[in-house]
């Protein structure tokens, strides 16, 4: 079996671009035992295990990469097969999709237990393994792999390399980058434009004919396979999640009626919660909660969103502007920072900076007596005092 896994390891190593390196392989501690990179389907995460792979290869490091959702894998213990490579000097076990393996959690933990040997491994949702019913939690590390920022999106498209900001620098220095960027070979206002419609998920490069048959793909194969074979939910009910992305998309982010979701969703209010939960840990809703504490703290979040734009084209037959700025930078921000919905303005990031979102035209009416108040302007260049380029908010990660 073991010989059967290693020319699938050569034959997928050969086809995979690894190239272009994602923002996250910088940030994750390769020292650590067992790492587990989780995030949405078409992120990168099979990408990052065969760049680690390959920095292994050429350190003369014995490693091995296995997909969990190979047919010729059903059956076979996965305990006894990790044993075997131990046997044989193994050091390095890439598991890629371990989700589709059932009770993964309990492998792992045992993995962990009984063999001296690193593990790296990918899935599909953080809360899966973290509340799984063996110990994980407490022996992984999580990383969670969002998809391109427009920074990526604008590296991958020319070739070439800009620096991302902390928000603090962003915020700061908004001018001086903007007019960094008015040097470059394109026009970032039209490349804003097109990462907001197809730049969020790497696949793009390899099929921008069929990008949006391949995100619908995409989400379905993430509700018809991983959430249920995850347990979350049966398969009759598969259709009622994909509804539910349908009603989210008609609706605006700022009329969240769940009694109205619930009908035109054909769900009980008290699944609709759980759906939108498990929606959100696939990444493919966004949720926005308001900054409530102590006993008034309520658990349905203030805002839905999909989880990026991109989503939106594809998903909706139209979207006001106004959802689609607003969806743009609460992706992006949250990401990188805690973002709660504001009672003055749009946002609060790190329970600091207060935002509005909006057009060029967009004044301080709703947040003029606001300390560190901020408009994210889209249709702008280059920025003036608190009022920045929308687009910059990408630079953050």
């Amino acid at each position: 079996m073991l010989e059967k896994i290693k020319k699938y390891q050569t034959r997928l190593q050969s086809s995979i671009k690894t190239t272009y390196r994602r923002y996250l392989f910088e940030e994750i501690d390769f020292d650590d035992k067992m790492i587990a990179i989780f995030g949405a389907r078409g992120t990168g995460k099979t990408t990052i295990l065969f760049q680690y792979l390959k920095e292994l290869q050429e350190s003369d490091k014995n490693a091995l990469y296995i997909s969990l959702d190979y047919p010729f894998l059903s059956g076979t213990d996965l305990i006894e097969l990790v044993e075997r490579f131990v046997e044989e000097g193994g050091e390095y076990l890439l598991l890629d999709e371990v989700h589709r393996y059932e009770e993964f959690a309990s492998h792992l933990k045992t993995i962990y237990d009984l063999f001296d040997i690193h593990i790296l491994f990918t899935g599909s949702s953080a809360t899966s393994i973290l509340n799984a019913k063996s110990d994980l939690s407490r022996r992984v590390t999580l990383y969670n792999l969002h998809g391109f920022s427009f920074r990526e999106y604008l590296e991958l498209k020319y070739d070439m390399a800009f620096k991302s900001y902390t928000l603090d620098d962003l915020l700061k220095k908004h001018i001086s980058i903007a007019e960094s960027m008015n040097g470059s070979s394109f026009n970032i206002l039209k490349e804003f434009q097109t990462y907001l419609k197809t730049g969020y998920y790497p696949f793009y490069f390899d099929k921008r004919v069929s990008y949006y048959q391949n995100l619908l793909n995409t989400i379905n194969l993430t509700i018809d396979l991983d959430l249920t074979s995850l347990g979350l939910i049966e398969q009759k009910y598969t259709y009622k999640f994909k509804k539910l992305l349908e009603v989210v998309c008609e609706s605006k982010p700022f009329e969240v009626n769940y009694s109205k979701i619930a009908t035109m969703a054909e769900i009980s209010r008290v699944k609709l919660y759980d759906y939108i939960s498990y929606l959100n840990d696939g990444q493919m809703l966004l949720l926005v909660n308001e900054k409530i504490s102590g006993l008034k703290k309520v658990q349905k979040p203030a805002k839905i969103y999909l989880n990026n734009t991109n989503l939106l084209y594809a998903y909706c037959e139209s979207s006001e502007v106004g959802t689609v700025r607003e969806t743009f930078f609460a992706n992006q921000v949250s990401s990188v920072y805690p973002l709660n919905i504001s009672k003055q303005g749009d946002f609060v990031i790190s329970d600091k900076y207060t935002v509005e979102v909006g057009g060029k035209e967009k004044g301080f009416a709703q947040i003029k007596d606001m300390k560190e108040s901020y408009i994210a302007a889209d249709g702008l260049t280059v920025g003036t005092g608190n009022k920045i380029p929308l687009w910059i908010f990408g630079f953050l990660y």
